[in-house]
């Protein structure tokens, strides 16, 4: 197959899902995130508070993914170390309150589905690619209809201008590591039922 071919092809493949805005179902979904500390073990963490949507068009080249996390809502387990990473050190919530993401294509290849897109941080824009893996469809509770959707990849937090604790302990290791590393766990409701759900 030419890569005109292959192009064509992708184009034209769907989500299987109806068209529309699906709007996030926040109770069943999450974005945690990971980094190793003193090259030893890996400090974990979540957000507690993120907005998404999945905007479905006819083709995967009218598929659109909006995604705004608070980055106030860090949450580590630890009061003080939570309260560093609100700090300037880190994110700088007082003049960066929002950590976004908006897609610019969607594809599909033997592996899977790919999304890739901008994501502003500490008010620095970088391209991402991540890939998504798709779990299905299912009716909740007889009348939501829920598509879930994971993600993993990773990110350097210097490429943003976050770079507090990158100090070189010997070997390759670092007091704190340049490589965060994510996951997302997503549930989409169906438009026509988060309509009649108003």
């Amino acid at each position: 197959m030419s890569r005109n071919q292959t192009e064509t092809t992708l184009d034209l493949a769907t989500l299987p899902l109806s068209q529309g805005e699906w709007r996030l179902d926040p109770l069943h979904s999450a974005v945690v995130f990971s980094i190793r500390h003193l090259g030893l073990s890996k400090v974990r963490g979540r957000f507690d508070r993120f907005e998404a949507s999945l905007n479905v068009g006819a083709a995967l080249s009218d598929v659109r993914v909006e995604a705004t996390v608070d980055m106030a809502s860090v949450d580590t387990n630890n009061d003080d170390r939570d309260a560093h990473l609100r700090s300037t050190d880190f994110f700088g919530v007082d003049a960066h309150p929002t950590m976004h993401f908006v897609s610019t294509a969607v594809t599909l290849s033997d592996d899977g589905y790919h999304i890739v897109g901008e994501l502003t941080i500490n008010g620095i824009t970088r391209p991402i690619e991540v890939p998504v893996e798709f779990h299905g469809l299912q009716d909740f509770q007889g009348r939501e209809l829920h598509a879930g959707f994971s993600a993993e990849g990773e990110l350097r937090r210097s490429e943003f201008g976050i770079d507090f604790g990158i100090l070189p302990l010997g070997g390759d290791r670092l007091a704190l590591a340049d490589v965060v590393k994510f996951e997302l766990d997503i549930q989409f409701v169906a438009p026509s039922i988060a309509k009649d759900a108003e």
